[in-house]
């Protein structure tokens, strides 16, 4: 089936988040955890908390949110405040502006991060202007993660006016996949050279890296 819509995840889909970068945003969170929410935990303990709830829950803060009272919003706006400020790291994809203006298709955003961060992660890899005005992040649906539930989904597509079968969403997590899948999308997992195997019911297509994925993408275009 021939997508009409093309709705990327931004975080390691958009550009690709090192090993390196990881370890920071990782740190970044336990520093909003203790500096700003004013948990009482020393940095070390909240950044192994931050690393043992990402492999527990695929979110570093939902630990601080199940176990430490604090708000799903509060460690939110937290973490990405910090994040705004710390993009350097982040080195844009040769090439990749020429290669979206190329493809037929609408294109939109549907991220994780904060509107806010969006933008300033946008204009760092210099693809701002063409995303204004379409790019969304999930906190503009009361909701702060996209591997809960369908329902952020169906929001997204009520709000750009398009029904999710005509979507295709690309994304390099397969448990938001999981609910992209659910809520009527087709699915692309860009995979950065793991293996596919996991919920693979929930994904249409995979792409090894950005390059294999933009020639996917070509092809299923409308």
């Amino acid at each position: 089936m021939k997508a009409q819509i093309i709705v990327w995840d931004l975080d390691n889909t958009l550009y690709r988040e090192t090993p390196e970068f990881h370890e920071l945003m990782d740190t970044i969170t336990a520093e909003a955890a203790v500096e700003d929410l004013k948990l009482p935990l020393d940095l070390s303990t909240a950044k192994s908390i931050v690393t043992e709830s990402y492999k527990t829950y695929r979110d570093g803060g939902e630990i601080f949110v199940r176990e430490f009272g604090v708000s799903p919003k509060e460690i939110f706006d937290a973490y990405h405040k910090r994040k705004e400020e710390h993009l350097a790291p982040i080195v844009p994809y040769e090439g990749l502006l020429e290669r979206l203006q190329a493809l037929s298709c609408p294109q939109y955003i549907f991220s994780t991060s904060s509107h806010d961060a969006c933008e300033a992660i946008l204009k760092h890899i210099g693809l701002f202007e063409f995303f204004a005005g379409r790019f969304y992040s999930v906190e503009e649906f009361d909701c702060y993660k996209k591997n809960e539930s369908a329902e952020v989904y169906l929001k997204f597509c009520d709000k750009i006016g398009v029904r999710p079968q005509d979507c295709l969403f690309i994304d390099d997590s397969y448990s938001n996949l999981e609910f992209a899948k659910k809520a009527g999308m087709q699915t692309v997992r860009l995979c950065h050279g793991k293996p596919n195997d996991k919920a693979t019911e929930y994904i249409d297509y995979a792409a090894d890296n950005i390059n294999e994925c933009l020639d996917l993408l070509k092809s299923l275009c409308a």
